[in-house]
């Protein structure tokens, strides 16, 4: 297979995708002797277009893991706007120490059902954005290690004339995670939004700014968008002054950090 270009296509409000997604690029594009070019599909501007990419372009498209699928308010987006012309793709899907559960097989299936042929695929494990203690300090020496073996074995078969499709269970995809509670019982917190502490906001911008589904105005409040819980705005606030208070979002943090310090397995397809 002749290829030109390796396109990297990212969703990553906190940054960690992107980190990940870059890293796989990167070990690609060395043991390909092939340039990068990079695709923010994370702030709502970017993603009014359509992304079309050629037969001799490989795409690299990260994805983070919401609740054990693709985020249920970027599915559609990435469906309708992420397009392929029977050229290789390697969907990477990063996930908060918990699990991935569907979330891989969901976005092999999306890119081949889109004109793609599928490569090799992998889910890495990494920070919580909910808690510092849940995926601390992933992706670690262990997880980029495994990446580079990811990557060799992709640029493997690339080397080919023809692609064999990947062999996962094409069947009907899983439901959506049921967050808990700490005392084990359902977590609803779909309404919840970022708050303001307006003592300690400076009016930077940052949050509205960084937020990838235009849930904070310029006044640095939120909107009636729906909050996809992303806490690109608590990560981003310099002076600490977003924050959740939601109970039930609350106690479903308490819950990741009582049961999924372990150190979770990452997973490779190819």
């Amino acid at each position: 297979m002749k290829l030109k270009q390796i396109c990297l296509l990212c969703f990553s409000p906190t940054g960690g995708t992107r980190r990940v997604g870059r890293y796989v690029a990167r070990e690609l594009a060395t043991k390909l002797s092939l340039e990068v070019e990079e695709f923010d599909f994370t702030r709502p501007q970017n993603r009014e277009r359509e992304y079309r990419f050629g037969p001799d372009q490989l795409l690299v498209m990260a994805s983070p893991v919401y609740a054990g699928r693709l985020p249920n308010k970027l599915r559609p987006e990435y469906q309708a706007k992420i397009h392929g012309q029977g050229g290789p793709a390697v969907p990477v899907c990063v996930f908060g120490n918990r699990s991935f559960d569907e979330a891989l097989r969901e976005l092999v299936l999306l890119l081949e059902g889109n004109g793609f042929q599928v490569a090799g695929a992998a889910a890495f494990a990494g920070r919580h954005p909910f808690s510092n203690q849940v995926g601390q300090g992933r992706p670690d020496e262990e997880d980029f290690a495994q990446m580079r073996d990811f990557a060799a074995g992709v640029a493997q078969k690339l080397t080919g004339e023809k692609l064999s499709p990947l062999s996962l269970d094409r069947g009907e995809i899983g439901p959506y995670y049921n967050p808990l509670k700490a005392d084990g019982t359902p977590a609803k917190f779909l309404k919840a939004k970022p708050k303001t502490d307006w003592d300690k906001c400076d009016r930077c911008g940052a949050c509205y700014r960084a937020c990838p589904v235009e849930c904070i105005d310029e006044n640095m409040d939120a909107t009636g968008s729906v909050c996809i819980k992303c806490q690109a705005c608590v990560r981003c606030c310099h002076s600490g002054a977003k924050y959740f208070d939601d109970p039930d979002f609350l106690s479903h943090v308490l819950m990741l950090e009582q049961n999924y310090i372990r150190r979770a397995q990452n997973a490779q397809w190819l």
